[in-house]
């Protein structure tokens, strides 16, 4: 996870005194002169440090918070109402298994949170479960997800990948792998992120969904490049902002970037899903529920 401002305060020290060496007069050659290896690696042990004691403040805070969306059954309820999105089903259980090309660029989509061969998150996945789990059925194809990564290509992967992922998927070490990587990437920056901005259950799953949907990234269509557009337009609760007015922003600037990646994509889990919830006022994603996902109606009761 990156919050805005802790990288770049954490490098003026160091970035200052490397502004003096280079600054000094440099050898006969008239190149500049460099800062010492031992500066250098101070300034890193500095951010750490910084870095650290950031982290530690934020746990504090969040510590004396509720749950929220972290609570079982809030969770529960969230893995959900993404399995409609991603799945059109509420039983997101049914996934773990599911693989499929879906011809969005990003190569194959599988499992409980739709890793993909394209996005560097199912090769993660595999790589993590293959280090727990040397010599399972997916390990083989280690090799060629490398390859693929960050294209849609199935280059060394058909004809037997997508068999080998539905039969490790009966295991229960993998299905496990599956959610200890969906929290670890998306479900739990998520609700950590929305709580130091101050929102309640419904924001950090706003958050969530859109970190499933645009991934971890840092670019104006990444999760945190949206995040950053919306805090331009709207203060966060945590800045004394309106919860609603902020929810409002971010979902205005998350549904804009959708439609501006793919102009005919369907933005359901936006329109009748999050914003009807938003405009219930329903902050603590409260049951019951019910929502439209590609002309499809949900409930939870």
């Amino acid at each position: 996870m990156k919050r805005s401002g802790v990288l770049f305060l954490a490098a003026v020290p160091v970035v200052a005194a490397a502004t003096a060496y280079f600054l000094s007069p440099g050898g006969s050659d008239g190149t500049p002169a460099r800062p010492p290896a031992a500066l250098v690696e101070a300034g890193r042990e500095h951010a750490k440090s910084r870095a650290e004691q950031e982290r530690a403040a934020d746990d504090a805070v969040i510590a004396r918070l509720p749950p929220g969306l972290a609570d079982p059954a809030k969770k529960e309820l969230a893995q959900r109402l993404v399995a409609s999105a991603e799945h059109s089903t509420l039983d997101w259980r049914s996934a773990y298994d599911s693989i499929e090309d879906l011809g969005d660029g990003q190569g194959y989509t599988a499992g409980v949170i739709g890793f993909c061969t394209g996005t560097h998150d199912l090769l993660t996945l595999v790589e993590r479960y293959t280090e727990a789990h040397p010599g399972n059925g997916l390990a083989r194809y280690l090799p060629a997800l490398r390859e693929v990564d960050g294209t849609d290509s199935h280059e060394g992967l058909d004809p037997g990948f997508t068999a080998a992922w539905r039969a490790e998927a009966e295991l229960p070490a993998f299905r496990a792998a599956q959610e200890a990587e969906r929290d670890r990437v998306y479900f739990d920056p998520a609700v950590r992120l929305a709580k130091l901005d101050g929102l309640g259950p419904l924001g950090q799953f706003v958050y969530y969904d859109a970190l499933v949907f645009h991934g971890p990234d840092t670019d104006p269509d990444g999760f945190y490049g949206l995040r950053e557009r919306a805090m331009r337009q709207a203060d966060t609760p945590a800045e004394g902002g309106s919860e609603k007015t902020f929810l409002d922003a971010f979902l205005d600037v998350r549904r804009a970037a959708m439609k501006a990646k793919r102009p005919g994509i369907d933005t359901s889990r936006v329109d009748t899903a999050q914003r009807r919830f938003l405009e219930a006022g329903n902050f603590t994603l409260d049951t019951p529920l019910v929502w439209e996902m590609y002309g499809e109606t949900f409930r939870v009761p």
